[in-house]
């Protein structure tokens, strides 16, 4: 129940994600199918016993389950022809946040980390429904200043004990992280990147 309830607030269902987008059933499997809208982030199934006054019925229940934010992003793609124009919706939105970040002091140095192999790989996380487990909105936005985040982490926990201008920027990216990551379901907390970058580094660095 702790898990359902956890769905419910932070999640839509499938029937809510259409409601909200205007749209049916299909036309969300065709955007799917065409690699333009993300899959659900979590997949419920339910064996469900009752027991009343007419005897005991056995059935069961499946509902899939969409970040919030995945309304905005299915708005953006009307006029939009294909996967290619998708991906680049995605980049644009991803890079403008990453260049944000960096004027802000908090982007990783690794160049890669703006590479085409890397904005592919998040492309494909995107879709498979990832994003929308491990970020607030399962947004461009939010995917970018998680990731950026987590890589500046790692950069700077090694030497945030003996260095105070590490030390800040490690506080930063950690609030910049707290503040996108998800908060996630009550089974998968501890093995999850909040677990480990967020509340370990508070505990670790007293930040």
């Amino acid at each position: 129940m702790e898990l359902i309830r956890y769905l419910e607030r932070y999640f839509f269902t499938r029937e809510q994600l259409l409601d909200r987008c205007a749209i049916e059933g299909a036309q969300l499997a065709k955007l799917q199918a065409a690699r333009m809208a993300p899959a659900p982030s979590y997949r419920l199934r339910l064996d469900i016993g009752c027991d009343s006054f007419f005897g005991p019925w056995a059935g069961a229940a499946a509902a899939d389950y969409y970040a919030k934010g995945y309304v905005a992003w299915i708005g953006q793609l009307a006029g939009l022809d294909g996967e290619a124009q998708a991906r680049a919706l995605f980049d644009r939105r991803y890079m403008a946040r990453l260049d944000q970040l960096r004027a802000g002091g908090i982007a990783p140095s690794a160049p890669a980390f703006a590479s085409e192999e890397h904005l592919g790989a998040e492309w494909s996380a995107f879709l498979d429904g990832t994003y929308g487990l491990c970020t607030v909105s399962g947004l461009p936005e939010d995917i970018a200043a998680k990731e950026a985040a987590v890589e500046v982490i790692k950069e700077t926990a090694p030497v945030a004990a003996t260095n105070a201008q590490a030390k800040a920027r490690l506080s930063a990216a950690v609030d910049l992280l707290d503040s996108v990551a998800a908060p996630f379901a009550p089974h998968e907390v501890a093995r999850s990147s909040r677990q480990r970058y967020v509340n370990a580094m508070r505990e670790a660095h007293s930040l």
